[in-house]
């Protein structure tokens, strides 16, 4: 009986974890506008799930800081201000200069392969959409900070993360993403050389002028049914073929 509970527990589990890869992609990629309700009912109907997993899915992209949660359980994509966006950079970039801090001189020769293929990812996806970059370019230091394999500081990234890839989402100017690539790159090299100092330098200085690159100027509204926008994003998650972050090692 407790085997067959666990294992329910874990499919629930499963299924708001698809759920919110593929909202949160479609948060950040402006698939999904600022102040578009998400109804359970209708994420439950794309997804194949009850509206109890919905309503966990939407509680976890709320704590995230993507998702507002409104009276009578109305859920709508979150429009942050510019106060807002400031702070979440300021506390960013404390947290991962502490990131950076804890892996210099310690990264395996395979994570450092890792970081440096997904930043060639990341230089791939130049000539796309601007959003796509963001993600990516977001996806850079979560996964830095799995390497931590720090449970809390990954925890703590990801969401202010999330929240500020939103916000450059929303109200980025148009850019090249050369130069963030570049700073990507040289803060892999100072981690690999062991430069403590140098890389915390490094990550100040990318995520303050990644941070003043934002110039709040809201994309017009258009409008588009919510099971539509979400097909795409629910049928890449279903199908594995999105990409999983490594799960944090537990401390002994």
């Amino acid at each position: 009986m407790a085997a067959r509970a666990s294992s329910k527990t874990s499919e629930s589990s499963d299924k708001v974890s698809v759920i919110c890869r593929a909202l949160r992609r479609a948060i950040i990629e402006q698939a999904l506008e600022p102040g578009a309700k998400l109804p359970e009912d209708a994420l439950g109907e794309r997804f194949g799930v009850s509206r109890t997993i919905a309503r966990h899915a939407l509680g976890q992209l709320a704590a995230e800081g993507l998702v507002e949660l409104r009276r009578n359980r109305i859920a709508v994509v979150a429009t942050p201000s510019w106060q807002e966006a400031r702070d979440a950079f300021d506390i960013r970039i404390e947290l991962e200069r502490l990131v950076v801090r804890q892996l210099a001189g310690k990264l395996t020769k395979a994570q450092i392969a890792e970081l440096t293929a997904h930043v060639d990812a990341e230089d791939r996806a130049r000539g796309g959409t601007d959003a796509v970059s963001i993600r990516l370019a977001t996806e850079f230091h979560i996964l830095l900070a799995h390497m931590t394999n720090s449970p809390i500081l990954v925890r703590y990234v990801s969401e202010v993360a999330y929240r500020c890839c939103l916000t450059l989402s929303l109200y980025s100017r148009p850019h090249s993403t050369e130069c963030a690539i570049n700073e990507h790159r040289a803060i892999i090299a100072a981690l690999a050389k062991g430069d403590a100092a140098k890389v915390m330098e490094l990550m100040h200085h990318h995520l303050d002028s990644v941070a003043n690159r934002a110039l709040v100027a809201p994309t017009p509204q258009r409008g588009r049914d919510l099971l539509d926008i979400l097909a795409p994003y629910a049928d890449e998650v279903t199908s594995n073929r999105v990409i999983k972050l490594p799960k944090v090692a537990r401390r002994s």
